[in-house]
């Protein structure tokens, strides 16, 4: 389901109650690409919430999900009074630019391997849960929206994937992820072109 799509009104941000939701942008080609899954507890929409402009990317809930909303209107006199607020969205806003410059680099210096394995040990960060496998990625991911946040087809994904399995670096499951091997996966991303 559509949240929000790239180009409306920057009318508000949501939280994340319940769900997951997928970011995402489409070239005027119609190619997409997700940019981030986020789960409860997470924001969205903070640079239209403060700026006031045009949503720079588009949100689609990538199951049942619940979000409260919080409008600009509403939201911009709040923080005014409060300091400890707008450093924290400061915070917020410094921690999404580093993640785009950690895209950017990803695309300009690391093949398809090398962005698979980063992608995956930033999951494991978020997501990961120790097992005695390994660390298991709680969420689930495709290997379409995995190729679709790396700039890649399914069938690149696929083909590293199978790699890496036979490497015993990873296991993939029904959507899962389990790494096994955090230190070669860690030397692959560190890999560059």
């Amino acid at each position: 389901m559509i949240i929000f799509s790239k180009g409306d009104p920057g009318d508000g941000l949501y939280v994340i109650a319940e769900g997951l939701v997928g970011i995402k942008t489409i070239s005027k080609h119609g190619k997409e690409i997700f940019l981030n899954i986020m789960e409860r507890g997470e924001v969205f929409g903070e640079i239209a919430l403060l700026d006031g402009k045009e949503r720079t990317a588009g949100a689609v809930a990538m199951e049942s999900s619940e979000l409260l909303f919080i409008s600009r209107e509403r939201f911009i006199p709040f923080v005014e009074q409060r300091p400890n607020l707008s450093r924290r969205l400061l915070e917020v806003l410094c921690e999404r630019l580093r993640w785009v410059s950690d895209i950017v680099e990803d695309a300009m210096f690391r093949d398809v391997r090398g962005r698979l394995a980063r992608r995956l040990l930033r999951f494991s960060r978020v997501y990961g849960e120790n097992t005695a496998n390994g660390v298991r990625i709680r969420l689930r991911i495709s290997q379409e929206n995995l190729g679709l946040m790396l700039g890649a087809s399914r069938e690149s994904i696929n083909k590293e994937l199978r790699v890496l399995q036979s490497d015993q670096i990873l296991s993939y499951g029904r959507g899962f992820f389990t790494l096994h091997d955090l230190d070669r996966l860690t030397e692959l991303a560190e890999e560059t072109r």
